[in-house]
């Protein structure tokens, strides 16, 4: 997987700028204000900035929260984790793998099979239907 670099100008010219406000400034959408918060449709949700494959709507479950929530990436190699101490919280961000994007977080009170939630910003995914 080759990694995906732009400069801030790139990306700015690509996102909306609430897409680059959250994904690339690490920034997060209100909640239940996301076009897939509460989306019900089948298929690939993908990064916004490099049309990634992160989530199917398979593992996408409703959680309460405001913002789509899935309890398991498509494959663990399409994102990454790490530990994120901001706001005076200990959290696990979530970032796109092949292009570094801010995507949300991921806490550990999800349903079965794996008792994850990742937690995702909506502006931060595209929807490929089924």
């Amino acid at each position: 997987m080759s990694k995906i670099i732009k400069t801030e100008q790139e990306w700015r010219k690509q996102l909306s700028p609430q897409a680059f406000n959250v994904a690339r400034e690490h920034g997060t959408e209100a909640p239940f204000t996301g076009e897939f918060y509460d989306s019900k449709e089948e298929g690939i949700y993908k990064c916004i900035c490099c049309d990634s494959p992160l989530f199917s709507s398979e593992a996408k479950f409703d959680s309460g929260t405001g913002w789509p929530s899935y309890y398991e990436a498509i494959d663990t190699k399409a994102i990454r984790e790490y530990r994120d101490q901001s706001y005076g919280m200990e959290r696990v961000e979530v970032l796109c793998n092949t292009c570094d994007a801010h995507l949300g977080h991921v806490f550990s009170d999800g349903p079965q099979p794996t008792r994850l939630r990742y937690c995702i910003n909506s502006v931060c995914l595209s929807l490929d239907k089924a």
